[in-house]
């Protein structure tokens, strides 16, 4: 494509993602229909239209692909049979989502292209799991192969009886040695018309397994951010497609590992909006769109903070956001979901400052600030 003005970008999932790539394609005088079960989802203030239905609804795709130019998706429940049955280009490929929507696959793809990775295991039975308990030690990384998301899906164990408590049926598993890492990092991978490139490698922080903070950069030393940006850029060699690719690694001495891949913008990329010259999501839209890619220059050390739901479900209602814009160089990121639930990302605060030690602090006071009345 060689003008973005006047063209329809489709995407399949109108959650927070969705609404983000909208607000970004708009300056670009790119219109974005999304599809989403959920009526009046997240993406639906921004986009031109939404389609309500199920992400695997065939004829609500075949409309979505006559309206579009390009399509993409913004989750993994999207169908990779469906897209790639599409009379439009789909980007990042459906071959990617296949690979990256099977953790197993995932990592088959990988450690096939000599890519490091965790030592795994397929499990289907419990004398799987047995013989997974040998040959990676205990405890171990169990997750569900498909499905899982913000560590729903994944369990670490011990015993089968663990095991079967979590998942019950262990079919369709996959065991990974339990990974004694030192920090987690993460890029975002971008794949355009004429090149790759990736943002900058940034640190972040867990908690029961949902992100709660990314440090743009990773703190530390040149050559850890440079060894993780390599292999960031090797994994884009297993993949196929145009767009942005969440990389999540694990550094473990001086060892990189790749965790997991997400085949469209990430949490952990969510710094970019204010943090670097293009954002992730105007990068995606350029690059699936066939259009030259943006800097992913770093405009000065940043840090973001995720808003969480707290307490019990109830109608989302949100008290404090003045108080976390007088935060200096904080901005809010406002979701749209009508209900707040448990450790349901509701937005997120980025903060950018002279240091990343700073910047963390400012989106800490920002988040802080916020509360679920």
């Amino acid at each position: 494509m060689t003008d973005p003005i006047g063209a329809t970008l489709g995407v399949v999932g109108g959650g927070q993602l969705g609404r983000m790539l909208a607000e970004a394609a708009s300056p670009l005088g790119v219109e974005v229909v999304v599809l989403d079960p959920t009526p009046d989802c997240p993406a639906s203030p921004p986009a031109a239209d939404q389609l309500v239905a199920d992400f695997d609804d065939e004829d609500a795709l075949a409309e979505l692909a006559a309206r579009a130019d390009v399509v993409t998706y913004e989750i993994e429940l999207a169908d990779e049979d469906a897209l790639d049955s599409l009379d439009a280009p789909v980007h990042p490929s459906p071959e990617s989502l296949a690979i990256t929507g099977d953790k197993l696959a995932e990592k088959r793809a990988l450690a096939d292209a000599g890519l490091p990775v965790p030592d795994f295991a397929e499990v289907h039975t419990e004398s799987g799991l047995e013989d997974a308990f040998d040959a990676l030690g205990s405890p171990l990384m169990l997750k569900a192969r498909r499905g899982g998301y913000d560590g729903r899906g994944n369990a670490v164990v011990d015993s089968i009886a663990e095991a079967v408590d979590y998942f019950g049926d262990l079919s369709g598993l996959i065991a990974e040695e339990l990974v004694d890492f030192e920090r987690e990092l993460s890029t975002i991978g971008v794949r355009g018309a004429n090149g790759v490139d990736a943002f900058p490698v940034v640190e972040n922080v867990h908690e029961e397994e949902i992100l709660r903070e990314t440090l743009a950069p990773a703190p530390g030393d040149d050559a850890s951010r440079d060894a993780a940006r390599d292999v960031a850029l090797d994994v884009l060699d297993v993949l196929s497609g145009r767009g942005v690719f969440g990389i999540e690694l694990f550094q473990r001495g001086d060892e990189i590992l790749v965790n997991e891949i997400a085949p469209r913008p990430h949490n952990s990329g969510h710094y970019t909006i204010e943090g670097t010259r293009t954002s992730q999501f105007e990068q995606h839209v350029r690059a699936v769109l066939g259009l030259p890619l943006g800097s992913t220059e770093l405009r000065e050390p940043a840090a973001m903070a995720n808003l969480l739901g707290t307490g019990e479900s109830r109608p989302a209602d949100l008290a404090g956001a003045a108080d976390a814009l007088a935060v200096t160089d904080a901005h809010l990121h406002w979701y749209g979901k009508r209900e707040v639930r448990p450790l349901r990302k509701m937005g997120h605060v980025t903060a950018t400052a002279d240091s990343t030690d700073t910047a963390r602090e400012r989106a800490k006071s920002a988040v802080d600030a916020l509360e679920f009345r």
